[in-house]
């Protein structure tokens, strides 16, 4: 039995058996299980290295413009199109954001709105291309890409811009401040502990609620083995982050951001008809627009929803480095692309999932992570990535063609 199907889409009758049931969800647990593997690996090698607190801080920092960016590449992929300018919009938004706020000394809230405007605009600018002429988004996006890159070496006169105001860094260096008053680096941040426990808690729950509710309406549920242990599994994962970072700083304020996302889209494309929609525009164009859905526009709010996601990602990188540089955000989009591919999306659309999105972003992060750890040359991580990659799809390929 196929996964293609859209995340709400439900066969009444009794749960499967265990069997059958991981059989059609392999890719789905294979991914977690893989991260999983993936880090224990590098935890050996690295002699524990890996998992130091310091050392997951910024597994989180250089990770989170890539998970925030994959959240929107996932609905694009999934709408059956593709963003190859993510990465140049990603590096022009913070080219824009320094000159807002270095240059024109603009306060950094109203230059924060401007440059998620101006991402929306990108995006409308090519979702309309796409959507209502009918132009490639392969072109189009290609295009974008080299538009951008040209606009950020312009904006900037080919030179670094920055600092940034230290207000504005905190979006990306900062952490949740620590109601107990303790200072930096002065024992256990219970307030980031609490946050934690409390996330670990709320998934739980409305995993739980989610279950019954599907119980109560005689749909098909997962084994309850499977739903355990899985859920437990977040659970105990997001307790010990939340340990190994309050040991540490706390929280970053990024990391808060991306958790905030994550259930936002967790939601839009689970429990709204935007959502259910967004899937059956990429299983199928012509029947969804058959059915009265308005293809168009939806493609069009994909691509202003990547806009805005990748100028968001664009403000957390140039944050993070506290300057604009004109080759910020050169090759993003490939480990975009390839975090929406590795978690499980279909190059064919109409299939993929947030987490297995943000799954596939930590899967590339660990393994880029582990590999510097170690001392891998960037000549061999392009190859291992490239392999990663292209062995995620095949199984997509493979999977699909013997369905």
């Amino acid at each position: 039995m196929s996964v293609r199907a859209a995340p709400d889409a439900r066969v009444p009758g009794k749960p499967r058996a265990h069997a059958g049931f991981l059989k059609s969800n392999l890719r789905e647990y294979g991914m977690l299980i893989s991260l999983v593997a993936i880090m224990v690996l590098f935890q050996v090698l690295t002699d524990g290295t890996l998992m130091r607190p310091l050392n997951l801080t910024n597994l989180v920092l250089q990770n989170s413009y890539i998970v925030i960016m994959a959240l929107g590449m996932l609905l694009v992929i999934v709408s059956g199109h593709i963003d190859l300018s993510v990465g140049s919009v990603c590096g022009f938004i913070g080219a824009l954001a320094a000159v807002l706020m270095v240059e024109y000394h603009w306060h950094y809230l109203p230059a924060l709105l401007a440059c998620l405007v101006a991402g929306g605009l990108i995006g409308a600018s090519q979702g309309w291309f796409v959507a209502y002429f009918r132009v490639p988004s392969f072109i189009v996006t290609l295009a974008g890409m080299l538009v951008f890159k040209g606009l950020t070496l312009a904006l900037l006169a080919g030179q670094s811009v920055g600092p940034f105001p230290e207000t504005f860094q905190r979006l990306s260096s900062g952490f949740v401040p620590e109601l107990t008053g303790a200072a930096p680096g002065q024992g256990l941040r219970l307030t980031s502990l609490l946050l934690g426990a409390l996330a670990a808690a709320a998934l739980v729950f409305f995993k739980l609620r989610g279950r019954n509710k599907l119980a109560r309406d005689a749909m098909t549920t997962e084994p309850l083995g499977f739903f355990l242990a899985r859920n437990i599994l977040f659970a105990a994962a997001i307790l010990l982050l939340s340990y190994l970072l309050s040991t540490y700083k706390g929280l970053p304020n990024v990391l808060v951001i991306m958790a905030i996302l994550i259930v936002a889209y967790e939601f839009l494309t689970n429990q709204t008809t935007v959502g259910r929609r967004i899937y059956a525009l990429g299983g199928n164009e012509k029947a969804a627009r058959l059915s009265g859905i308005r293809t168009q526009r939806l493609t069009f709010l994909a691509f202003v929803n990547m806009g805005m996601l990748a100028a968001l990602a664009g403000l957390v990188f140039a944050a993070r480095l506290n300057t604009a540089t004109p080759k910020a955000g050169l090759g993003f989009e490939l480990d975009v692309i390839a975090a929406c591919f590795i978690g499980g999306a279909s190059a064919s659309g109409g299939v993929g999932k947030v987490m297995g999105a943000v799954i596939g972003a930590f899967i590339m992060g660990v393994m880029n992570n582990g590999m510097s750890i170690l001392g891998v040359g960037i000549d061999y991580q392009q190859v291992i990535k490239g392999l990663v990659l292209l062995a995620a799809v095949f199984v997509d390929v493979y999977n699909k063609n013997k369905a």
